[in-house]
C-alpha cells in the first residue's frame, strides 16, 4: 500500500499536480516533503498533515471550515471587530435577563431587530412582560423612547403630528408627534383603526413622516416595537397585510414554566421590583455594530438557500415541499432580505464573523411566521405559520 501511495505521489509530482497536496493549515506543501513522507511509510502524523483537496462535506462544521479558507475578507479580523462591538449587546442582554425571567426568544429577538435595523411585532396574552421587555431595551440605551397606547379613538395626527395655526403670526407651525423618537412602543397596535395603523407605513418603510407638504426624516436609530393581544377580537382591528410585511420579525411570547414563574414571584413580588436597566450603549455604538453586522460573511450557497426557502413558500411544488394548497400567499422578497440581515445579526450575537446554515434556520420562524398566510385547508387542519415554516425547513435542501 505504501509503494502504491508513493507511486501515485511521484506521478502527481511529475505531472505538476502536486499543488493539490496542501497542508491542514492552508500552507502549500513542498513536493519533495510529500514524497519523503510517503517513503517513510506515511505515518499517522504524515497522513494527518498531507491530504488531497476535496469539496467540503455537508454539515455545519464543514461549512465553517470551508468558509474560513474561502472568505474574501479575513474572517479573523471581522471576528475581532465582532468581539469588540458585541460586548455592549451582551451586557444589555444580561441586564434584561436580570429583570425578565426566561423569555429567551423575546430578549434575543429584540436584540436581533435592533442590530438588523428591523421593526418587531410582539404577540402574546396579557401579563407576559411584553411591555416591560421593550422598556428594558429602551432604558439600556441612551436613546429617546415613546410609548403610544393605541385606542379606537386615536387619530393619525396624534401619532405623526399636525399643523397648528398660530394667530399671533397668522401662519401654520408644525407640531411633531410622538413618533419622532428612537424607540417607539406601539402598545396594543390592533386596537386602533386602520387609518391610524396606516400612518405608520411611511415611517416604518421610508423612515420619514410627511406633515402637510413637508417631509421630515426620523432620527436614527428608529425602531417600532408593536405589541398585540391574540385572544381578544372584539374592539380590535387586524393589521393589514401591507403593514404586517413591514415588521421584520414576529415574536411569540409564551407562558413561563412553573420554575420560571416561581422566579418571577421571588423577584417581582416586591413593590420596588426593578423594571428598567442602566444604559450600556449609545446610538453611535448601535450604528457601529450595524456596520460590522453588514461585514459578516455569508456564503453564496447560503444566499441560494435563503432564496430557495422564500421561493418554496410561493411555489412549493417546484421544490417538492408538501405545502400545496396550504399556503394562500407566500413570502415576498422583503422576507429574503430580512432572512439575510437577521442571520448576520444572529451570527454577530454568537460571536462569529460568518453565517452558518443553523443561523438561517434559527431566524426563519421569526421572519416567516407572519408572512405565510395559511389557506382554508391549513386552518381546517389547525396548521399555524410556525407549522408551515417547519415543513419548509424540513424539505428545502441545506447546503
Amino acid at each position: 500500500m505504501i509503494h502504491a501511495q508513493a507511486k501515485r505521489t511521484r506521478h502527481a509530482i511529475r505531472s505538476g499536480q502536486h499543488g493539490r497536496l496542501i497542508d491542514d493549515g492552508t500552507d502549500r506543501c513542498n513536493a519533495s516533503d510529500g514524497l519523503l513522507a510517503v517513503y517513510h511509510g506515511f505515518s499517522r502524523l504524515a497522513r494527518r498533515r498531507f491530504r488531497r483537496v476535496t469539496p467540503p462535506p455537508r454539515g455545519i462544521a464543514a461549512h465553517e471550515s470551508f468558509l474560513m479558507s474561502t472568505a474574501s475578507r479575513d474572517i479573523t479580523a471581522i471576528e475581532h471587530e465582532v468581539a469588540q462591538m458585541s460586548r455592549p449587546f451582551r451586557l444589555l442582554q444580561e441586564a434584561m435577563h436580570g429583570v425578565i425571567v426566561g423569555q429567551e426568544e423575546l430578549v434575543h429577538g429584540l436584540l436581533l431587530g435592533l442590530l438588523a435595523n428591523g421593526h418587531i411585532l410582539i404577540e402574546g396574552v396579557p401579563g407576559l412582560a411584553k411591555t416591560t421587555a421593550v422598556s428594558c431595551l429602551a432604558s439600556g440605551m441612551h436613546t429617546a423612547f415613546q410609548r403610544i397606547q393605541f385606542t379606537p379613538d386615536l387619530l393619525p395626527a396624534d401619532l405623526v403630528g399636525t399643523l397648528v395655526y398660530r394667530p399671533s403670526t397668522a401662519d401654520f407651525a408644525v407640531r411633531k408627534g410622538p413618533i419622532f423618537t428612537n424607540i417607539v412602543l406601539a402598545d396594543e397596535i390592533n386596537r386602533a383603526p386602520a387609518k391610524v395603523q396606516s400612518a405608520l407605513l411611511e415611517a416604518m418603510q421610508e423612515r420619514q413622516v410627511t406633515i402637510g407638504s413637508e417631509t421630515y426624516p426620523l432620527p436614527e436609530p428608529f425602531l417600532v416595537l408593536a405589541t398585540q393581544n391574540p385572544i381578544e377580537q372584539e374592539g380590535t382591528y387586524p393589521l393589514p397585510e401591507a403593514q404586517i410585511d413591514r415588521f421584520m420579525l414576529k415574536l411569540l411570547v409564551r407562558y413561563p414554566t412553573p420554575r420560571e414563574e416561581r422566579q418571577i414571584l421571588d423577584r417581582m413580588s416586591r413593590a420596588s421590583a426593578p423594571t428598567t436597566v442602566a444604559p450600556v450603549m449609545n446610538p453611535q455604538d448601535i450604528a457601529a455594530a450595524r456596520k460590522v453586522v453588514d461585514e459578516v460573511v455569508i456564503d453564496d450557497r447560503l444566499k441560494d438557500y435563503i432564496v430557495n426557502l422564500v421561493v418554496a413558500s410561493r411555489d412549493p411544488k417546484s421544490f417538492k415541499v408538501p405545502l400545496e394548497g396550504l399556503i394562500a400567499f407566500g413570502a415576498s422578497p422583503r422576507a429574503t432580505l430580512a432572512l439575510s440581515r437577521s442571520a448576520r445579526a444572529h451570527a454577530f450575537l454568537d460571536g462569529r464573523g460568518y453565517v452558518v446554515p443553523q443561523d438561517v434556520k434559527d431566524v426563519a420562524p421569526l421572519v416567516l411566521r407572519h408572512r405565510l398566510t395559511p389557506s382554508f385547508e391549513a386552518e381546517a387542519e389547525d396548521k399555524t405559520g410556525d407549522d408551515l415554516v417547519k415543513i419548509l425547513l424540513a424539505h428545502v435542501p441545506v447546503p
